[in-house]
């Protein structure tokens, strides 16, 4: 248990000889760590609701069998609950307010008429139980083959385990084959309170569930909000088709065959009833056949879609650009193909292509003013990946003299945009200062890994990342410096969001994999601030201008690798950032 607010770090190592095995009320017998976890996260001031955990011992195990059969049973039973071997918990000193569930759904419905999607609430069967999800699509989605990971027991608790960034990540493969349409947005229209009585649609769609097609239950049910209501209908099984995948070659194959040739079928779900257009909706977006599948281009058959139309067979003619900061401001646009645009002339790229510059409306970067963030904040909503620098500041190489550089710029934007739409979120990355993340790995008795590259001072490369790249992560102490550890956020701010994100994948893989090793036990007393290491990384990264750096922090001190062409080199180490002694 880590407290990211004071530094403070308890651990208790669980052994065969531990905790006694209680009675299960269903039978059986188990150790309920819970009670030692929440002790665990007084003692070091965490401030967090512990989830149970229960690890059942095997049904051969008995209190009355001899201390060394008892202590081997539970061994092969805490090594099956070891996976990971070692569970970190990271939290802060208070708690963070319990999630509203109706407030979140009128936070979300609100949203979803800004962003001019639809809301979906869905409950679908799994046995003799109802699975919650929720999440947004684009009009027209077909039904998910398969469910929303994770599944929840009802609508309260969906909605408590899943915010905006949740319900948005997913969108572009679920609204892949969604029709392509322009969109109208009225600034006049006000928008429309949503009706969060979280009750009352839950009992909705738990009606619909119980209704009946073809004799047997209805293996689901929907709740759309669209266009300022909500729409509820059943879903149904729909007409069986093969599990076909897509090719680089427009074709397609079964995801895996049975014998003598014939491919597994799959019964899809579609909506017993489709709510009517939004008014929003206008026209078709047009699209061309994609270049890469044409017949007289087909290539071996691959398991990759294609990059071109991302197997869809369709190139679009239009990107539908939706810039927001999540909290009511939102602009929309509408990139065409064969628009004529000035443009400057800046370069000519390295395979000889002409580059130039379009006009501030495609420029993503110049945007994000609007919304008072950095260029370097625009970031996908479906999943915040990092835009591209050409997308973001407007750059597009020609393939030959006179090509359309509005349709070059469509064409990067990406092919498997989900009806054609690209959703960019301009939001600050909501991340603790570094020096805090160094207290932690301190803390757990880890490396912390900053990588960073000054590339402002480098000759101008429009089509390539430019400014200063990070990159932040945490290893056990004696890992080494990777050739491979270089640097691909942005800013700072998004490399340390980026690494409290995957604590809980990377925490797990900082354990050894000798099973001869120990595993981390850290425990360390609450303790002020390092100084900030900032400053002086942003000093090592100028003066190796063009160099990629890796500094990598220890309880000991710090160590400077520069990568070169024939790889990482130590330069420096000491006690501290050793900025004053590089040269």
């Amino acid at each position: 248990m880590a407290n990211l607010d004071t530094g403070a770090v308890a651990s208790h190592e669980v052994l065969p000889a531990g905790p006694a095995p209680h009675p299960r009320p269903a039978g059986g017998w188990a150790v309920d760590l819970t009670p030692r976890v929440r002790e665990l996260a007084v003692e070091a001031g965490v401030a967090a609701p512990v989830d149970p955990m229960v690890v059942p011992m095997p049904t051969a195990w008995r209190p009355d069998l001899p201390a060394v059969e008892r202590q081997e049973l539970a061994a092969r039973a805490l090594a099956v609950a070891a996976r990971p071997a070692w569970r970190v918990w990271v939290g802060r000193s208070t708690a963070p307010p319990p999630v509203d569930p109706a407030q979140r759904l009128g936070r979300l419905c609100a949203l979803a008429d800004l962003l001019l999607l639809d809301l979906v609430l869905e409950a679908r069967r799994h046995g003799d139980t109802l699975r919650w999800a929720v999440r947004y699509e684009v009009p027209g989605s077909p039904v998910p083959g398969l469910p929303t990971e994770p599944g929840f027991a009802d609508l309260t608790a969906a909605l408590a385990g899943t915010d905006v960034a949740g319900a948005l990540t997913g969108l572009g493969e679920r609204g892949r084959d969604a029709p392509a349409r322009l969109l109208r947005p009225d600034p006049l229209r006000p928008l429309i309170p949503a009706a969060a009585n979280v009750a009352r649609v839950a009992r909705r769609v738990r009606a619909d569930c119980a209704g009946r097609a073809g004799g047997g239950r209805l293996p689901g049910a929907l709740a759309v909000w669209r266009d300022g209501r909500w729409w509820h209908t059943g879903l149904r099984p729909g007409e069986p088709a093969p599990d076909l995948v897509g090719q680089p070659t427009g074709l397609r194959r079964s995801r895996s065959h049975r014998p003598h040739g014939i491919p597994r079928s799959r019964t899809p779900l579609r909506r017993a009833v489709e709510p009517p257009d939004p008014p929003w909706l206008g026209e078709p977006v047009p699209a061309r056949p994609c270049p890469a599948c044409r017949p007289a281009r087909r290539r071996v058959a691959s398991a990759l879609p294609c990059a071109t139309c991302a197997g869809t067979g369709r190139v679009h003619q239009a990107a539908l650009v939706t810039l927001t900061d999540l909290r009511g401001r939102v602009v929309h646009l509408a990139w065409r193909a064969g628009v004529a645009e000035p443009v400057s002339a800046v370069s000519v790229s390295p395979g000889g292509r002409s580059v130039v510059r379009l006009p501030d409306r495609y420029r993503l970067g110049a945007w994000a003013a609007v919304f008072g963030v950095s260029p370097e904040d625009l970031a996908e909503a479906d999943g915040g990946h990092t835009l591209p620098p050409d997308v973001r500041d407007g750059y597009v190489a020609l393939p030959w003299a006179g090509a359309d550089p509005v349709g070059e710029q469509v064409a990067a934007v990406g092919p498997a945009l989900p009806a054609a739409r690209l959703l960019v979120t301009a939001v600050r990355p909501d991340a603790p200062p570094l020096a805090e993340l160094l207290r932690l790995a301190c803390g757990l008795d880890l490396a912390l890994i900053v990588n960073v590259l000054d590339l402002r001072r480098h000759p101008v490369a429009p089509m390539r990342a430019h400014g200063v790249l990070w990159s932040v992560g945490l290893r056990p102490p004696d890992a080494p410096v990777r050739p491979d550890d270089l640097p691909d956020r942005p800013s700072l701010a998004a490399a340390v969001a980026h690494c409290m994100e995957c604590l809980d994948v990377t925490l797990p893989e900082t354990v050894p994999a000798d099973p001869r090793m120990s595993v981390p036990v850290p425990r360390s007393a609450s303790r002020p601030l390092p100084p900030d290491p900032v400053p002086g990384l942003r000093r090592l990264a100028a003066r190796h201008a063009g160099r990629p750096l890796s500094v990598r922090f220890t309880r000991t001190g710090s160590a400077v690798h520069r990568h070169d062409d024939d790889g990482a080199h130590l330069i420096a180490e000491g006690d501290d950032l050793p900025d004053r002694r590089l040269t």
